[in-house]
């Protein structure tokens, strides 16, 4: 687990504000945060270089927030409300709680996508776990999950998913993900899949169909 010294500052890869193209909020304006630092290794991760957390430049954690607030706003003092999602890379694999404390006192909402697979940290709004083959989640996470997001890359991940089901809380949203690149074969499959499953629900990257970041 990467951890700093004082977690007053993180490997920031990149940060952007655009729409969240995935999941539960899919369509709702959102500024991300994506941490560098991953040890999960998906074969068909789109962000590899995300991977090695010495690549990419520390940031305190008052810079992040402030670029948050400057990028997410035309004012430059923050939208209430608006949604910043924590991505990575494996974000958990960094100790998040005064990002997070930052990010409310500063009006936002937080938002983290991770695997689950290392401890949680940080006071969250939406907890989106997107479960990996590679590497397990944690059984600390599952309950607090409030949406189970599976990215499907062959038939066999559909039973994979059932799985995780009667692990996470009741309420949880379920949704499953076509891997991008085998979009074309796999929805077609997914969608079959749903109308015979109808708690699933279709989760699509629209953001790579519109072009947005």
């Amino acid at each position: 687990m990467v951890q700093n010294n004082t977690t007053t500052s993180l490997p920031v890869m990149e940060a952007f504000y655009t729409l969240q193209g995935e999941g539960y909020y899919q369509g709702r304006a959102a500024y991300f945060i994506r941490l560098g630092g991953c040890d999960v290794g998906c074969v068909w991760c789109d962000v590899k270089e995300s991977w090695d957390v010495t690549k990419h430049p520390l940031k305190t954690i008052d810079e992040i927030v402030e670029d948050a607030k400057l990028i997410s706003s035309p004012t430059g003092r923050g939208r209430e409300g608006a949604l910043v999602v924590v991505t990575g890379g494996e974000p958990l694999m960094h100790d998040l709680t005064e990002l997070t404390n930052a990010l409310h006192k500063a009006g936002f909402q937080t938002n983290i996508e991770t695997s689950g697979s290392s401890p949680l940290s940080g006071n969250w709004d939406w907890i989106c776990l997107s479960p990996k083959k590679f590497k397990a989640p944690l059984p600390e996470i599952l309950q607090k999950a409030h949406e189970l997001k599976v990215v499907v890359f062959n038939k066999s991940d559909l039973d994979w998913a059932e799985k995780y089901v009667a692990l996470v809380a009741p309420d949880c949203k379920l949704y499953l993900q076509p891997e991008w690149e085998k979009a074309s074969m796999v929805t077609p499959m997914i969608i079959d899949y749903i109308k015979s499953n109808p708690k699933w629900e279709l989760s699509l990257q629209i953001h790579k169909y519109i072009n947005v970041p």
